[in-house]
C-alpha cells in the first residue's frame, strides 16, 4: 500500500491470479516498493490451485481449500485489484484494453493468464463439451454436470477425453463422488458408465511403465472401459452426445470432460506478442517478452524458448520468486537475471479416495499415506496465501525504502501548496475532460462544453429543484468502480424523493503523484461515475479536484419534480407496508475487507447491489402509491426508519427475520466486526419497544449498520405490497416486505418482532 507521502511514480499491472503471480502479490505485500503502484486485473475472485481440484471432485475439499481469495491477498500486498476480463493490450500508449473498465495505464506488465480449452481444433466440441481448463470456471461447470447426473433416472453414460495425468485423475475423482452422492440418495450406481479416450497408445503416456501399469489396474478395477489410439475428431449432438472417432466409428455419452492438451488464449498474439505454435508467449530465460522488454509473462501462457517445459503447476509456482524480482529490477532499471526451471518434478496422481501414486523419472511409491503426503504439501501452500500474517492495516510512511527513480520525482517536485495551491493543474483537467463524453442536455446554459465560473441551467415552469451532496473517502481500491459506487449512492437521494436528477457537480481529491499518474486517477474516477450518470441522463457540468492526503470523491447533484409528486419521509399511514429493496451489510462487509476477514465472493456480491441503481425501484414504488420514502444510507435501517416515523407521527412493527442481508454480513458481524460508524447508530436503541427480547437475534446488529449505495425504504398500502414486491423482483431487486406501519401514541418507537 502506498504511503501517502510517497508519489506514485510508476505502474506495475498484473493480468491474471495465476499460480506466478499469486506468489508476486505475497512477495510485494512483504516488501513494498516505494513509488511503484501494483495493479491485478483478474476476470476471477478466486484462483483455483491446480494441484487440489481432483480433492474438490472427490468431495474431500470444499471450495474454499481449493481457491486463493484474492481479494483479501490484494488487500494484503497494498495492491488495486480491478475485477475484470483484459481483452487487449495498447502496447503503443502502454494500456491495458479491458471488458469493463475504461483502458488501464502500465510502465511494466505481467501476463499469467494460464491456458484454454482446445476445443476449436475440434469440430462441435466448443459447445457440446465441459472442459476443465480454464479450471478457474471448472468448479462452477462441475456442479452443473452433477446436478444433471443426479437428476438422471436411467443409464448414463459420462466420457473423458484425454488420457494424460488430468484426464484419468479427473475421471476417477467424478466417479468416486457420483457413486458416494448417489450411496448417500439411497441410489444404486450400477447404472454410471464411464469411458476414457485418449489418442496415445497408453494411457499417462509421459509417466514411467510402473505407473502406467498402476493406473491401467485401477481404470479395470473400476469399470472405466479405456479406449487408446482413439483421438476425437468430431463431436455432434443426436439424443446423445456423439463422438467421431480416428481409425472410424463412433461413440456415445450424455456427458463430455475435455481434457486434452490445452492450448493459449486469444490476446497474446492478438496484441502483437511474438508467440510460439500453440499461440504461448515467448519470453527468454528473465521471464521477459521477445517482443517488448517492460512485458512480462510466467505460467501456462508463457514458453520459455531456451527452456522448455510441460505446462504443469509446479512450473508456474516456481517461476513466482524469479519473476517477482526481475519485476522489481525492470522497475528499478536494473538488469535482469535469468532463471533455469528443473528438468524433473515430483509427480503425485490422486485415485480418487484418498488414495495415491508419486513418481519421479524411474520410481514410484503408492498409499494412502502419500494422499496424506500430498494433502499436506497442498494445505500447506495454500496456507502461504489465505492464511496471511497480521501486518499494519496500512503500511506507514517508511516501511517501503524509496528506490532512485522514486527519489528523483520526489527531489524534483515543490512543496504541496495548500488553499488554491493544492488544486490539480490545469492542464491535467483539460486532458481528462477530453477523455469523457458526458452527457449534454438542452437545459444546461453554461457547462464543460463552456467552461465558466460556474454553471449555469435552466429550471422548467412548474417544477421544483431538489439538491443533495455526498462525498466519500475511498473504501475501493479500484477508482473506476469507485467513481460508479459514488455516483449511484448520491443519486439515492434524488430517486428518494420522486426527482429526476438532471446535473452533478463533482469534488474530487486524488493522492500526490506524477501527473500522468494523477491524471489516471481522475480519468478513472470520473469515467465510472459518467457511465452512471449517463444511465440517468444526468450532465456532468462542473466540480472542484485537489490533491490532498487520500482519495475522495463526492457530488452535489440537483433534480427536479412536479410539486404534486414529490416524496418525503413524512407521509406514512397506519397499516402502510414497509418496503425494503435492498439487502443491508455493505458497512460490516467492508469493515471486514479493511481487515483481510471477507471473502472476496461476498464483497463481489455488495458491489453488485450497491451498483444496481435505485431508479426503477424508485418508479415501481410510486407506480403502487408509495406514501413516504428514503434511502437507507449511514444512518442504517434503523435511523432511517426512525427518522420517517418521527416526520409520520407513528410507529412500526419490524421483522428481524424479514430483512434481506447481503451474503456474509451475518458471518462478519457474527464475528464482531462492524463499522466504525456502527457505535454512533446504536445509540438509537432507545426507539426500539423490545430490545432486551430483540438484541439476541442474528440480523439485530445489521439494523444499525451504515449502508454505502443502500437501498429505498418506502411505505406503500398494504393491498399494493404484493403488486409491488413482485414488479421490484422481477427487476432484479432482492424486495422484501419488512413490517408495516402502525399507530403509536408515542411516535418514531419501533418494535422488533422476532
Amino acid at each position: 500500500m502506498q504511503s501517502a507521502l510517497t508519489p506514485v511514480t510508476r505502474d506495475l499491472l498484473l493480468i491474471g491470479g495465476g499460480h506466478s503471480h499469486v506468489t508476486v502479490l505475497k512477495r510485494f505485500g512483504m516488501e513494498p516498493m516505494a513509488g511503484v503502484r501494483i495493479t491485478l486485473v483478474c476476470r476471477d475472485m478466486h484462483a483455483p490451485y491446480s494441484g487440489m481440484l481432483p480433492g474438490l471432485i472427490s468431495g474431500h475439499y470444499e471450495f474454499d481449500d481449493v481457491h486463493i481469495d484474492l481479494a483479501p491477498l490484494a488487500q494484503f500486498a497494498g495492491v488495486r485489484f480491478l475485477h475484470d476480463e483484459v481483452v487487449g493490450l495498447d502496447r503503443i500508449g502502454k494500456r491495458v484494453l479491458c471488458r469493463d473498465h475504461p483502458p488501464v495505464a502500465y510502465d511494466v506488465l505481467s501476463i499469467d493468464i494460464g491456458s484454454s480449452p482446445r476445443t476449436g481444433d475440434v469440430d462441435g466440441a466448443g459447445k457440446l463439451v465441459v472442459s476443465v481448463k480454464p479450471i478457474d470456471g471448472f468448479a462452477r461447470k462441475w456442479a452443473a454436470m452433477q446436478d444433471r447426473i443426479l437428476a438422471r433416472r436411467q443409464p448414463t453414460v459420462i466420457a473423458v477425453v484425454g488420457g494424460g495425468a488430468g484426464g484419468v485423475e479427473l475421471l476417477l475423482s467424478v466417479q468416486y463422488r457420483l457413486r458416494q452422492e448417489l450411496e448417500r440418495l439411497g441410489r444404486s450406481a450400477q447404472y454410471l458408465e464411464f469411458d476414457l479416450y485418449t489418442g496415445t497408445r497408453d494411457v499417462l503416456a509421459t509417466h514411467n511403465g510402473w505407473v502406467r501399469a498402476k493406473f491401467r489396474r485401477v481404470l479395470a478395477d473400476r469399470g472405466v472401459r479405456v479406449h487408446t489410439g482413439r483421438r476425437v475428431l468430431r463431436v455432434e449432438r443426436a439424443e446423445q452426445i456423439m463422438l467421431h472417432l480416428e481409425g472410424g466409428g463412433s461413440a456415445a455419452a450424455d456427458e463430455v470432460l475435455w481434457v486434452t492438451t490445452a492450448g493459449a488464449q486469444q490476446l497474446p498474439a492478438k496484441a502483437g506478442l511474438e508467440v510460439d505454435g500453440g499461440g504461448f508467449i515467448k519470453v527468454n530465460d528473465a521471464l521477459q517478452t521477445l517482443t517488448d522488454p517492460d512485458i512480462f509473462a510466467a505460467g501456462d501462457i508463457a514458453d520459455v524458448v531456451n527452456h522448455p517445459r510441460p505446462k504443469a503447476g509446479v512450473f508456474a509456482v516456481r517461476q513466482g520468486p524469479p519473476l517477482e524480482a526481475n519485476l522489481r529490477r525492470r522497475l528499478r532499471g536494473e538488469p535482469l537475471r535469468p532463471f533455469t526451471p528443473q528438468r524433473e518434478f515430483l509427480s503425485l496422481v490422486s485415485t480418487g479416495d484418498k488414495y495415491a501414486v508419486a513418481s519421479r523419472s524411474f520410481w514410484s511409491i503408492e498409499g494412502a499415506w502419500v494422499w496424506r503426503w500430498k494433502d499436506w504439501i497442498d494445505r500447506r501452500f495454500m496456507d502461504k496465501f489465505n492464511q496471511l500474517p497480521d501486518m499494519e492495516l496500512e503500511h506507514e510512511a517508511g516501511s517501503a525504502d524509496a528506490d532512485s527513480p522514486t527519489l528523483e520525482v520526489i527531489a524534483a517536485a515543490p512543496m504541496r501548496c495548500g488553499g488554491c495551491g493544492s488544486k490539480v493543474g490545469a492542464g491535467v483537467l483539460e486532458r481528462v475532460l477530453a477523455r469523457l463524453d458526458p452527457v449534454r442536455r438542452d437545459d444546461v446554459i453554461v457547462g464543460l462544453d463552456a467552461p465558466d465560473d460556474a454553471a449555469v441551467i435552466e429550471v422548467p415552469e412548474g417544477h421544483m429543484l431538489v439538491q443533495t451532496v455526498d462525498q466519500f473517502r475511498a473504501f475501493l481500491d479500484d477508482p473506476f468502480i469507485f467513481g460508479k459506487v459514488t455516483a449511484n449512492h448520491a443519486l439515492g437521494d434524488i430517486y428518494a424523493m420522486g426527482a429526476e436528477p438532471q446535473t452533478a457537480m463533482a469534488m474530487v481529491t486524488v493522492p500526490y503523484a506524477a501527473e500522468d499518474k494523477m491524471e489516471e486517477d481522475i480519468f478513472q474516477l470520473l469515467a465510472g461515475a459518467l457511465e452512471v450518470f449517463r444511465e440517468a441522463g444526468t450532465a456532468l457540468v462542473g466540480g472542484h479536484t485537489s490533491e490532498g492526503a487520500e482519495m475522495t470523491l463526492g457530488f452535489a447533484l440537483s433534480g427536479l419534480v412536479d410539486r404534486d409528486k414529490l416524496l418525503r419521509k413524512a407521509g406514512m399511514q397506519p397499516g402502510d407496508a414497509l418496503i425494503l429493496t435492498k439487502p443491508v451489510g455493505t458497512g460490516a462487509l467492508f469493515a471486514a475487507h479493511m481487515r483481510r476477514k471477507a471473502k472476496g465472493r461476498w464483497i463481489e456480491s455488495a458491489l453488485r447491489s450497491m451498483l444496481r441503481s435505485n431508479r426503477r425501484a424508485a418508479e415501481c414504488l410510486r407506480h403502487h402509491s408509495a406514501t413516504a420514502m428514503t434511502d437507507v444510507t449511514g444512518f442504517g435501517l434503523l435511523g432511517h426508519l426512525v427518522e420517517m416515523l418521527r416526520a409520520s407521527g407513528v410507529a412500526a412493527e419490524v421483522k428481524l427475520a424479514s430483512i434481506p442481508v447481503l451474503d456474509g454480513a451475518l458471518e462478519v458481524v457474527g464475528a464482531g466486526i462492524f463499522s466504525s460508524l456502527q457505535p454512533h447508530n446504536v445509540r438509537l436503541r432507545r426507539a426500539i419497544c423490545n430490545v432486551e427480547e430483540a438484541a439476541a437475534h442474528a440480523r439485530y446488529p445489521l439494523l444499525f449498520d451504515p449502508q454505502t449505495a443502500g437501498g429505498l425504504l418506502a411505505s406503500v398500502p398494504a393491498g399494493d405490497c404484493a403488486g409491488c414486491l413482485e414488479k421490484l423482483r422481477a427487476s432484479g431487486y432482492d424486495a422484501a416486505c419488512v413490517g408495516s406501519v402502525v399507530p403509536a401514541s408515542a411516535a418514531e418507537r419501533v418494535t422488533l418482532i422476532v
